[in-house]
């Protein structure tokens, strides 16, 4: 194991300390990967008062390369997050509000016939961008829904018979009301399942709102906001997060994670192999981020709640007040071996 640690981090400094011209390996003032995650949080954090960890999560599911949900009252910083991130990882960025009336069309896009050529041609909808904001998602009907589905698992979509590829990285953020509130739909099972994390926001600390209040509009200081990360030095933290070695009495413990939940009474159904992986993939992109050379039990803690509370169906839903506490009860359900 210690072998296997020590090989990945002497690659990730070669990676991180060298790059190639004409064959020829030469020096490069380029900080390190540890060091854009820091700028980056950082400067989130400046948008989102008191929500590092939330940031870091946000972070980490795209280090992961996987989809988030937000689900928060209006007015919290949702869509304020989103746009940030965007900002911060330089990627295109579009916006689609989500309502009663909203058509597949209106996101994948729409052939028209034009007349000059006599040929349908086919108009990209908002989903061709690096990073798309479903904004109040659950507010729109199942049908509208289900449009994302490909986009976010096989990232390409599909119209008129003919496929289009979408651009790398990809990752969409949903923005979510919670249920009891007039309007809204919830999200099948399916779609839920593709988002690899979910988490909410709050109410900011007393002292956190009044710097709101008399602080500047977070418009302003969204256009402040500096590049942290490019979309290449992004595409390569993807690609770092899956090296980072997980032992084998690691993967002992998320498989008996997924199988208590597969067990137990109290949920409809257990973690599905696909939320298994997501589980190590968010593991893995946290401790990256926090510089640590394996995963560790403490990482896949970390992002646990936030990837398996939304994919389970409490049987008593009265016992859970949210899906963060049914990630809590998982992991105090299930020792560390």
């Amino acid at each position: 194991w210690t072998s296997r640690c020590d090989g990945w981090r002497r690659s990730q400094r070669r990676r991180e300390a060298d790059v190639s011209i004409a064959g020829e390996p030469v020096a490069t003032t380029e900080p390190s990967l540890n060091a854009l995650i820091d700028t980056a949080v950082a400067g989130l954090n400046d948008i989102i008062l008191g929500k590092e960890t939330q940031v870091r999560l946000c972070l980490a599911c795209l280090f992961a390369r996987g989809h988030l949900l937000i689900e928060d009252i209006p007015g919290v910083g949702k869509t304020t997050l989103a746009h940030a991130l965007a900002r911060s990882l330089g990627l295109s960025y579009q916006r689609i509000q989500f309502t009663s009336d909203l058509l597949p069309a209106d996101i994948i896009g729409v052939s028209v016939f034009e007349a000059d050529t006599g040929q349908f041609r086919f108009h990209r909808g908002p989903v061709f961008a690096q990073l798309v904001l479903a904004d109040e998602v659950n507010r729109a009907t199942p049908k509208a829904q289900s449009a994302l589905l490909e986009a976010m698992e096989e990232h390409q979509v599909t119209a008129d018979g003919q496929t289009y590829p979408l651009t790398e990285p990809f990752f969409v953020i949903a923005t979510q009301n919670p249920s009891y509130q007039v309007g809204t739909y919830p999200l099948p099972e399916s779609q839920l399942d593709r988002f690899l994390m979910r988490i909410e926001l709050g109410y900011p600390a007393a002292s956190l709102e009044r710097q709101l209040l008399l602080g500047r509009d977070r418009r302003d200081l969204l256009d402040e906001l500096a590049i942290a990360i490019t979309p290449q030095q992004l595409l390569r933290l993807q690609g770092a997060v899956p090296q980072v070695h997980a032992s084998a009495a690691l993967l002992d413990y998320v498989q008996a994670v997924a199988r208590y939940t597969r067990q137990a009474p109290e949920f409809e159904a257990g973690l599905s192999p696909r939320a298994v992986i997501a589980l190590l993939r968010a593991a893995q992109a946290w401790a990256f981020m926090h510089g640590h050379e394996g995963v560790l039990p403490e990482d896949v803690q970390a992002v646990l709640p936030s990837v398996v509370g939304h994919r389970l169906a409490p049987r008593d839903e009265a016992r859970f007040r949210n899906a963060s506490e049914i990630g809590q009860h998982v992991l105090a359900a299930v020792a560390v071996p």
